[in-house]
């Protein structure tokens, strides 16, 4: 992780330029000249000298003597080949398959032990298998088996470092090698993938279930006896739930990535986006947060968010996102996924993820990152290829600048927003824009299963519509900004809906009771979300399939528009030209046993 500066103005650039291009030039003449003197190939060279030299000098000694300088030859290059594997460390374990590209690779299978001899810069390292066969192969294909000594662990954490803030190893294992491999490799081939490309990941976790969806993490968490809720407390004097602050509780702008893979004119691109969570290294400890980039076709390998939402403007675009969590993992960080989604000539649909990032939100004395004002943060963005660094070294000087690169900016959070946080979820990642609607939700949450159940061993089910439908909203993000917007929609004064677009609790004319608020939420909610959830014509969110999209987005707009026109819902709810889904107990059933989460850690 490197901090992002804006360079001080030159006088005179051009000068400054070809100065600074002839050191480089002359550096990499020295380095070259460095590297071919201390190159492999010139220590055998000079190696095979001396022998040639020792045999000639000894051939006049009797059979004796030759026998003694043989075995004590022998003794040598064992003592001197032990200390060569003793300093180099040891064994390591293939973390997947890997076939030789060119000649001098090394092929090898996955969990297969290789002894590494010889650590390059360009990150291919010349190993030896147990049969003695030697080869280059790529360092992040390796996993360390035995305990490394004090030595070689300060060399491994500076490659960890370079991977992935101290968890490169485990990432890569994570997201990358795992049993698509062949397949993977099988599919570049014929084309179907485009280069540094792979499957997503974190999309097909999101697949899978509902486990890493935010939905799951909007609801209360049960305490280990599960005969309480561990985060979702009543305090009888304040008369709401309590707040209750977290080790980590901070506001992240994504801002742009460049130099980002195009995956050219084979696939059609139907949403390019960035999928988020908190990683330690080994477990996913959040929910999987999703938000959309846009782009330019004049440079499709730039993406870009909106740093903030407002208006009409689609709340997958937010690039602003807050993030609690009060996991005491050390290695505990930020981990981003690139990925894009696409449609083939076929007919063939999928996700595939073109890059990861991490920002590790601790240092390793267990500090947190600097708190700022504003900080941005440049992240280098991992592409999933395997391809060697050049011999110049001057161009490959040039390469690792053109790296691909994520830049985010942190912020401090400000006392009000502070504290609207600390009464969410002890674990979330979610868009700023949705804050204060999640706040109502837990407020409402708080009311029904703190303050009006008859006690606490009541576990019937709870008749709430919002209760049982606001968490259906976050796979929905259309159906979220017409609850966000629906105050435009509606016949009441404006100021009485100016909570809606920030985050302050009073309005221009009065200050509003936190009850009064939640009494509005409710009227709006009722009027917007709950009829369209039930609609018959609004077809099935898909995800970035823009004909759906849009004809989602055009019946939401004309039924708020018939809203706001007859003063309400109702007229349309009654109306035989807006047929609805036959009712059913369970759209207002809300089972807070069935619903809540256990305590136990993710996986």
């Amino acid at each position: 992780i490197s901090r992002y500066y804006e360079p001080a103005p030159v006088g005179n650039y051009n000068q400054r330029k070809e100065e600074e291009e002839k050191q480089l030039f002359e550096l990499s003449q020295q380095l070259e000249k460095l590297a071919a003197k201390g190159s492999p190939e010139e220590q055998q060279k000079n190696e095979e000298t001396e022998n040639e030299e020792e045999g000639q000098s000894t051939q006049n000694d009797d059979e004796e003597e030759e026998e003694q300088d043989s075995e004590d030859d022998e003794d040598d290059e064992d003592d001197d080949e032990s200390k060569l594997d003793a300093s180099l460390n040891t064994e390591f374990i293939a973390l997947g398959d890997f076939a030789a590209q060119q000649e001098g690779d090394l092929t090898f299978k996955k969990e297969e032990v290789l002894l590494i001899i010889e650590k390059k810069p360009d990150g291919w390292w010349l190993a030896k298998n147990l049969k003695g066969e030697k080869g280059l192969v790529p360092k992040t294909y390796l996993m360390v088996e035995e305990e490394p000594s004090e030595e070689e662990t300060e060399e491994d954490i500076e490659v960890a470092d370079e991977t992935a803030g101290g968890t490169g190893l485990s990432l890569i294992k994570y997201l990358c090698l795992n049993e698509q491999n062949n397949t993977l490799d099988a599919l570049t081939t014929m084309g179907a993938v485009p280069a540094g490309f792979r499957p997503s990941t974190l999309a097909q976790l999101l697949d899978e279930g509902n486990q890493f969806q935010t939905a799951s993490f909007l609801q209360p968490v049960l305490t280990p006896s599960n005969l309480s809720f561990q985060d979702l407390v009543w305090s009888s004097e304040k008369g709401s739930i309590q707040p209750r602050p977290t080790r980590i509780s901070l506001v992240m702008t994504l801002w742009n990535c460049k130099g980002i893979p195009f995956p050219g004119i084979s696939i059609q691109v139907l949403s390019r986006h960035i999928r988020l969570c908190l990683f330690d290294g080994n477990r996913i400890l959040s929910n999987i947060h999703t938000v959309r980039a846009t782009w330019q076709p004049k440079n499709p390998k730039t993406w870009t968010f909106s740093p903030r939402v407002s208006g009409i403007l689609p709340c997958i675009l937010d690039g602003d996102c807050f993030i609690r969590s009060n996991d005491p993992s050390p290695d505990i960080g930020l981990l981003f996924e690139l990925g894009i989604t696409y449609h083939n000539s076929t007919g063939e649909r999928g996700e595939l993820s073109c890059g990861w990032a991490f920002l590790k939100l601790f240092d390793s004395s267990g500090f947190p990152i600097p708190s700022k004002i504003l900080m941005s943060v440049c992240l280098t963005v991992h592409i999933i290829s395997f391809t060697k660094a050049s011999s110049n070294v001057f161009q490959h000087m040039i390469t690792l600048r053109k790296q691909p690169q994520l830049l985010v900016k942190l912020r401090s959070i400000s006392t009000r927003s502070k504290g609207i946080l600390n009464l969410l979820p002890e674990v979330l990642i979610g868009s700023m824009c949705y804050m204060h609607l999640i706040l109502f939700y837990r407020q409402i949450l708080g009311d029904v299963l703190l303050k009006d159940r008859p006690n606490v061993q009541h576990a019937d089910l709870i008749s709430n519509p919002i209760l049982s439908t606001f968490p259906k909203l976050m796979e929905q993000p259309d159906i979220m900004d017409a609850l966000r917007v629906g105050k435009m929609y509606l016949s009441f004064p404006c100021h009485y809906f100016f909570f809606f677009e920030s985050h302050h609790w009073s309005c221009r004319n009065c200050i509003m009771d936190s009850e009064f608020l939640k009494s509005v939420f409710v009227l709006v909610y009722h009027d917007t979300v709950y009829p369209l959830l039930q609609s018959v014509s609004l077809p099935e969110y898909k995800w970035a399939e823009e004909e759906s999209e849009g004809t989602r987005w055009r019946i939401i707009a004309e039924f708020l528009k018939k809203n706001r026109e007859k003063g309400g819902s109702l007229p349309s709810l009654l109306s035989l030209e807006s047929p609805h889904k036959a009712f059913d107990v369970m759209e207002t059933a809300y089972d807070f046993l069935g619903e809540a989460r256990k305590n136990s850690p993710l996986i």
